[in-house]
């Protein structure tokens, strides 16, 4: 909700008064990042995943149960492979106390950057316990 009033004022603000800030259109993406990467782990959390389900409906519940384990054990190598390979990037941001390029822009770049490998760890840390839950047949949640 922050983000959508954060974007409506900075249209309003931008289309009748010619006026805009920076920092604003930086919160911005500050906010998206987090709300994005954490929400990746949170649709597979809910299994609102993307999948083609007009073929997966039609599979038997073993070819199901080996395609979600499978998909969860590659999913969570994919995470953690995206969480190392941007570690050094947020090192150096972090060594540089890297800010804003932008005058007027958001201090702390480096934190933003914090939420890659965050993200992508929790994606990881989800995607084995999809993996484990699919292959013990387990029930999901609220089931």
């Amino acid at each position: 909700m922050v983000l959508v009033l954060l974007v409506t004022g900075d249209v309003v603000m931008r289309s009748l008064f010619r006026m805009g800030a920076i920092w604003l259109q930086e919160l911005q993406w500050h906010l998206i990042s987090p709300i994005a990467l954490f929400g990746m782990s949170y649709a597979l959390y809910c299994g609102e995943q993307v999948r083609v389900d007009v073929f997966y409906e039609r599979f038997p519940d073993g070819l199901r149960r080996a395609i979600e384990v499978t998909g969860g054990l590659l999913l969570m190598g994919i995470g953690l492979y995206i969480a190392w390979l941007s570690l050094p990037w947020l090192i150096q941001s972090w060594g540089r106390n890297e800010g804003s390029p932008n005058p007027g822009g958001l201090p702390w770049r480096w934190a933003l950057k914090a939420f890659i490998p965050l993200g992508f760890v929790l994606l990881a840390l989800q995607s084995l316990a999809h993996a484990l839950r699919h292959g013990f047949a387990l029930t999901p949640r609220g089931e």
